[in-house]
């Protein structure tokens, strides 16, 4: 049955023409949508509403590392292709979604990737990992600096097994202390948390655990491996499979990133291909 919005009637997600089933593995964007400790917080302006001008017309100014977003490698390594210089293919494709629960600071491992999708994992995949994080995605420190992260052997394992993107439920491609939020360039933004470190880790120094600034990021660019941060909406319902995913960025000249609507798509009884683009 059609779903009807506004009186306004969309064919139902799962009983379109084509069979398919669409997830929407994004978070929301817009005004105060949970933000990076040191970013600008988003603005949103009306320029044009209906009482004034008979038409809706708004101004976002944001960053392009809010919410749900892919990093080109530009962001983090000079000298690498911007995200309107990533080839197409790279923003589409069949991947999977695996299950690492994970806690306050834990480390996402290659010994742990190994034994969640070492025997499943495909060359060209497009990864996605769902620690349970995505469930605390809110304005709080504890999403944004107590996650649990990437750390250098995980980055490995993806170059590793030619993976094309990851993605992750967590607020960055590299341990939360790995970046300005620790003892790094830019940082620390959040200085109280070296004590907390120290009680949490048994007495040792977040500076000797995490002796390099973005490690990951450095070693997934330098691949040619895309990451994207900040995964959630539907991220359970498709956990544990294989789908296809489409997370097309804007045509941005010299973009660092981009903010994007993330999709996992399944085809239950396979009857439906891409169109051959024949004439007609």
């Amino acid at each position: 049955m059609p779903i009807t919005v506004r009186g306004i009637q969309f064919e139902a997600n799962l009983e379109n023409a084509m069979g398919l089933q669409f997830y929407n593995l994004s978070h929301r964007f817009g005004y105060q949508s949970p933000n990076w400790p040191y970013f600008e917080d988003v603005k949103i302006e009306r320029i044009h509403y209906m009482a004034k001008s008979g038409v809706l017309s708004q101004r976002i100014t944001t960053s392009m590392h809010n919410t749900t977003h892919i990093d080109a490698p530009a962001h983090v390594v000079a000298g690498t292709p911007f995200i309107d210089e990533v080839p197409l293919p790279h923003f589409f494709g069949s991947g999977i979604v695996i299950s690492l629960p994970k806690k306050q600071w834990e480390s996402i491992t290659y010994d742990d990737l190994e034994k969640a999708a070492g025997k499943i994992v495909r060359p060209g995949d497009v990864v996605i990992i769902n620690t349970g994080w995505h469930h605390k995605y809110e304005d709080n420190e504890e999403y944004f600096a107590l996650a649990p992260g990437l750390v250098p052997s995980a980055g490995h394992w993806f170059v590793e097994k030619k993976v094309k993107v990851v993605g992750h439920d967590t607020q960055a491609n590299d341990h939360p202390l790995a970046t300005a939020i620790g003892p790094h360039r830019n940082g620390p933004l959040l200085p109280h948390l070296a004590d907390e470190y120290k009680k949490w880790s048994g007495g040792r120094d977040w500076k000797d655990d995490f002796p390099e600034w973005e490690p990951v990021h450095r070693i997934l660019f330098k691949a040619g491996i895309l990451g994207i941060e900040n995964v959630g909406g539907d991220l359970d319902a498709v956990t544990g499979k294989r789908v296809t995913f489409a997370f097309f960025p804007w045509n941005w000249d010299r973009g660092d990133g981009c903010i994007i609507r993330l999709v996992a798509i399944t085809n239950p009884d396979q009857a439906y291909r891409i169109e051959k683009g024949e004439r007609f």
